[in-house]
């Protein structure tokens, strides 16, 4: 069964950072791709980073570009999402997204609110 658990939302002050965490399991990580979409309220739920395998090659939003890193631990089958410089318009549910042999599932999402 898979699984993929985000940790690390929170409550912060513009100008502040937040690390996200996505624990995933069922699958064979190191091969998938893994992505961070995040939804904010009234809206679609958008592409924001990608990780891909082992190479680590990475790819972001233009509204996060400079600001955001995605990285991952193929030992810990977890993902990750640094985020600095964090804006209102950052504020939303942060979902873990993983594209792998046996198709492509979500985690239950994070929540991220940025407001002074």
């Amino acid at each position: 069964q898979v699984q993929l658990v985000e940790s690390g939302g929170g409550v912060v002050q513009p100008g502040g950072s937040l690390r996200l965490s996505c624990v995933a399991s069922g699958f064979h990580f190191n091969n998938a791709v893994m992505r961070w979409y995040r939804q904010a309220p009234g809206k679609e739920r958008d592409w924001v980073a990608v990780i891909i395998t082992n190479l680590g090659s990475t790819n972001y939003a233009d509204s996060v570009k400079g600001r955001f890193t995605i990285s991952r631990d193929n030992d810990k089958n977890t993902v990750y999402l640094q985020m600095n410089d964090l804006t209102p318009e950052d504020t939303g549910v942060y979902y873990c997204n993983a594209d792998h042999r046996g198709g492509e599932d979500w985690g239950q999402g994070t929540q991220v609110t940025v407001s002074s």
